[in-house]
């Protein structure tokens, strides 16, 4: 494989105080080991860590704010022990760095995984995909869930009832009376209030997104980015079924995942929660952002008048 070379980057080096020169100080000052490998950011980078490749084999990631520091010790202690038990790879965690050099958080190095994030137009067999991520969900739940960390603020309340985020779902829906049926997207949020989860506690990943699963070849290859993890309500999972499948994919997706309507109302409410948040924070900002959005609204809006 060859060295990594410099790519345009979603975010510019040196977000949040951190830089390739400081991932190469840490390095040097703490797996002396791995000095003088080359630090160069990833092509697609995400908002709560910073990530950086460390020569062909390995990453380094980064927490960017203080809010994300819990994920640090989670991954390092639990994504060895699920991994055996899940269908694809995920994170090989195989150190773990402490705060140093002027940055004030702990971090990790792990190993590189191949494969590009997943986008509908690498991926051939669309249902076939999507079946692939409700199987994954389905190990994820039947690990054991024992010392498991209970969801809660570590998760961003992934994992926990809905009813967290129910002032912030009203306001946002007060905001936004000029461009959606309020009245309609209330109906899926008040389902998803009433539809209490009263079962044993699992584990669930808290961010299934395109951007957190890895295609090869047009197939699923890994998922990362278990930050939000924990244990507690499945729901915040199947989020997905509204973001990136639809018709025959989201059938298939909901199949394989195997979820009961309660479950599946909650996930509704989960993905109305976010939809209306990033309408009203992206409002006029990114046409093309907000069109999707609303595209999520109205699908989980149909959905609920069809089978709430």
């Amino acid at each position: 494989m060859p060295s990594p070379l410099p790519h345009t980057h979603a975010h510019p080096d040196g977000r949040a105080g951190i830089d390739a020169a400081l991932v190469e100080r840490l390095i040097a000052a703490q797996f002396p080991q791995w000095r003088g490998l080359p630090v160069v950011p990833v092509e697609v980078d995400g908002w709560d860590n910073r990530t950086y490749r460390l020569g062909d084999a390995m990453t380094v990631r980064l927490p960017t704010a203080a809010g994300y520091v819990p994920a640090v010790e989670k991954e390092h202690v639990w994504l060895p022990r699920l991994a055996p038990s899940l269908p694809v790879p995920v994170p090989p965690v195989l150190a773990l760095g402490a705060p140093g050099e002027g940055y004030p958080f702990p971090w990790s190095v792990r190993r590189w995984l191949p494969g590009e994030t997943a986008a509908r137009g690498q991926i051939a067999d669309l249902p076939g995909f999507a079946a692939s991520v409700g199987a994954f969900l389905c190990a994820l739940r039947r690990c054991d869930p024992t010392g498991g960390p209970a969801a809660g603020e570590h998760s961003w309340h992934r994992g926990a009832p809905p009813a967290y985020y129910d002032a912030q779902t009203r306001r946002c829906l007060a905001l936004l009376t000029d461009r959606l049926d309020t009245d309609r997207a209330r109906a899926v949020w008040e389902a998803a209030l009433a539809a209490e989860w009263h079962g044993d506690p699992v584990w669930f990943h808290g961010d299934i997104a395109s951007g957190n699963l890895l295609v090869q070849g047009g197939e699923l290859a890994a998922v990362i980015d278990f930050g939000t993890s924990g244990v507690g309500d499945p729901a915040c999972d199947l989020v997905i079924a509204w973001t990136m499948f639809d018709g025959e994919s989201r059938e298939a997706f909901r199949e394989a995942a195997a979820q009961d309507p309660g479950t599946w109302a909650r996930a509704r409410g989960w993905a109305l929660w976010k939809a209306l948040l990033n309408l009203v924070l992206d409002t006029d900002a990114d046409p093309a952002r907000s069109a999707v959005e609303l595209r999520v609204v109205e699908a989980v809006v149909g959905e609920h008048e069809a089978f709430g």
